[in-house]
């Protein structure tokens, strides 16, 4: 029975070696790479091993294999995938749902609580949260989470509509949306749930 071994990794040497490879045939593929590796020093390496040291060295490699500007090793490699670049840089702005700032000064004294303990999250970031799940209709734990934990928004939520916190909340907006259209503040029409 053979044991397998970890893959080796090339050492400084080796880098040395690849690195005037490549830039004696700046256009080299990894197979290329990988052989005048070993008529250099009689080492034989994969082609991942090569492609994992030249990508750790600061080299890139074209999608055919062949590798494409030498660049200094102390530079960092790009990452990618999801990354601040794709984060909203204002919470405000990532939903049609949230409390822009003037309508949050118009609502806050509502939800705000001088008594006791501060709170421990954000009184807007708890609207907006609730709004979010009114709005959109998704379940409590599927909460983004970038919003407070699902449970406080929830119990903030059943606290709030018992207190009714929102229908004040609307009365306001309404008021402040209305008046300066020269509409009638109360509702005309009323909906009658039996």
């Amino acid at each position: 029975m053979t044991l397998k071994s970890r893959p080796f990794k090339l050492g400084a040497n080796e880098i040395k070696v690849l690195v005037s490879a490549i830039e004696s045939n700046p256009s080299a593929t990894l197979s290329e790479i990988g052989v005048e590796l070993t008529r250099r020093t009689g080492l034989i390496a994969t082609r991942q091993t090569i492609k994992t040291t030249l990508l750790r060295s600061g080299m890139a490699l074209m999608c055919n294999g062949t590798v494409v500007n030498v660049e200094s090793p102390s530079q960092t490699a790009v990452r990618y995938g999801y990354n601040n670049a794709h984060r909203p840089a204002e919470l405000e702005k990532a939903y049609p749902d949230f409390l822009t700032d003037a309508e949050w000064a118009c609502v806050k004294d509502v939800f705000e609580n001088d008594c006791g303990l501060p709170p421990r999250y954000d009184r807007r970031a708890l609207v907006d949260a609730c709004d979010y799940v009114v709005r959109t209709g998704c379940a409590w734990r599927m909460l983004p989470k970038h919003f407070p934990r699902w449970q406080t928004v929830y119990r903030t939520f059943r606290r709030w509509s018992e207190q009714d916190k929102f229908e004040q909340m609307q009365a306001r907006l309404r008021a402040r949306y209305c008046e300066p259209n020269a509409r009638c503040v109360e509702p005309t029409t009323q909906t009658i749930q039996r």
